[in-house]
């Protein structure tokens, strides 16, 4: 199957220009929790999502972080929790380098990508111009309506599986809470994130030195930072 297949194609947008007024009624009323940002020629400059709407001081929920957290924050984050606060048009707020997927994306590759960049959807590009978008729910959607009877992992993989998880928690030094181990067919898939691209490098590493280097696939990302002091707050 390919994106093409399980995108949604009638698309909510916003232009750059629209108020942060007009995309909550939007979002609201299509009962939807992000849309693209289009511009006049059709090119998709970015996404606004509930995420994006959440910190605002119209409702004061805007950050108000304790005084040693303002001491480290950089002024950059200082800024862009601003903008994201008190701007008024989707380009203030909206989310820019969108990640996107062509309509012939197998969704294999559609499903890696929402794995790798923690996002929740992304819009497919045709010729340049918005045809699609394919959220979680579309793939779900999709695996629903095409079942498949999954094998039960062998003995050998179970493991196999037993081993590399071993390693990565006892000698790699990784915190492993957000790291997935699955194994098929002999196949070693890394799924989840690390902190930093050393840690990533050290959890394929000890993966390889159990499975061997041609039995490991590393769909790992990198977590940002407020994203790690997020699941380390929780």
């Amino acid at each position: 199957m390919k994106a093409a297949d399980i995108m949604s194609r009638n698309v909510a947008t916003v232009a750059p220009e629209m108020s942060i007024t007009e995309i909550a009624k939007i979002l609201l009323g299509r009962h939807i929790s992000a849309a693209p940002v289009v511009d006049d020629t059709g090119s998709v400059v970015g996404i606004v999502s509930e995420g994006d709407l959440i910190r605002r001081q119209e409702i004061d929920t805007e950050k108000h972080p304790s005084w040693w957290l303002q001491l480290l924050a950089s002024p950059e984050d200082q800024a862009h929790d601003y903008v994201k606060s008190h701007g008024l048009k989707a380009s203030d707020v909206m989310s820019g380098n969108v990640v996107t997927v062509g309509p012939d994306t197998p969704i294999d590759e559609v499903a890696t990508l929402l794995e790798r960049y923690r996002i929740k959807r992304v819009p497919v590009i045709e010729g340049g111009k918005l045809a699609g978008i394919v959220s979680r729910a579309d793939l779900i959607r999709g695996l629903a309506a095409h079942p498949a009877t999954l094998p039960s992992p062998s003995t050998a993989d179970a493991t196999l599986r037993d081993a590399v998880v071993a390693v990565i928690r006892n000698e790699t030094g990784v915190r492993a809470e957000f790291i997935n181990v699955i194994v098929t067919g002999g196949t070693v898939h890394l799924w989840g994130g690390t902190n930093s691209d050393d840690e990533r490098k050290a959890v394929r590493v000890a993966a390889e030195g159990v499975a061997g280097p041609d039995r490991v696939v590393d769909h790992l990302g990198v977590l940002s930072s407020t994203v790690r002091a997020a699941m380390w707050a929780e």
